[in-house]
């Protein structure tokens, strides 16, 4: 379906906005109106909520790698998901699994923040490295929730695996930690 233009349509983070109940109230309401009357829009709306399910259903489903937030990890337990956590400091190494029965593992990078601006996250196995630019942080937590696919990890056989983080500015990358992760199947 092709709605006709909208000659003021709603920015992006407005409508995610909206969808997450985060607006003023008077704001909501406007947005809401306009909804009422614009089909683009309303559209756009129903793509990201969408979006959203299909992401929802494919983290659920342990195929997402993501760097997430402490409250993403309690809403998970809340939920009813099983969550298994690591906790690692700068140049530590831990002994890890997942079992059929977790849901997710999340390694709780501990790192100095501080002074980054943007911090880059390495994964380095045994098939080569993947990195996940531009990550979120909060710079005062002291640490990196990174969750690795479930899916994946319940497959794979026993393996060493590196996970880097870098802070990244106008001068190049500098290295904040490197964590050492060791690896055996249930």
């Amino acid at each position: 379906m092709n709605a006709p233009n909208c000659i003021a349509p709603i920015p992006f983070a407005a409508l995610v906005d909206y969808w997450f109940g985060e607006l003023p109230q008077n704001e909501d309401e406007r947005i809401e109106e306009h909804l009422l009357g614009c089909a683009q829009c309303s559209e756009r709306l129903g793509d990201l909520v969408r979006l959203g399910a299909g992401i929802n259903s494919a983290f659920r489903s342990g195929e997402v790698r993501a760097v997430i937030s402490p409250l993403f990890v309690q809403e998970m337990k809340q939920e009813g998901l099983r969550v298994r956590e690591y906790h690692v400091a700068p140049g530590g190494s831990v002994n890890c699994t997942i079992s059929a029965a977790d849901d997710a593992v999340v390694s709780r990078l501990q790192a100095t923040l501080e002074n980054a601006t943007r911090v880059d996250l390495v994964h380095v196995y045994e098939q080569g490295e993947s990195r996940l630019p531009d990550i979120p942080f909060e710079p005062a937590a002291g640490e990196v929730l990174f969750c690795p696919a479930a899916a994946s990890l319940k497959k794979s056989p026993a393996h060493t695996a590196t996970i880097r983080l870098f802070a990244v500015d106008e001068a190049g990358e500098h290295p904040i930690a490197e964590y050492t992760f060791v690896h055996t199947p249930c």
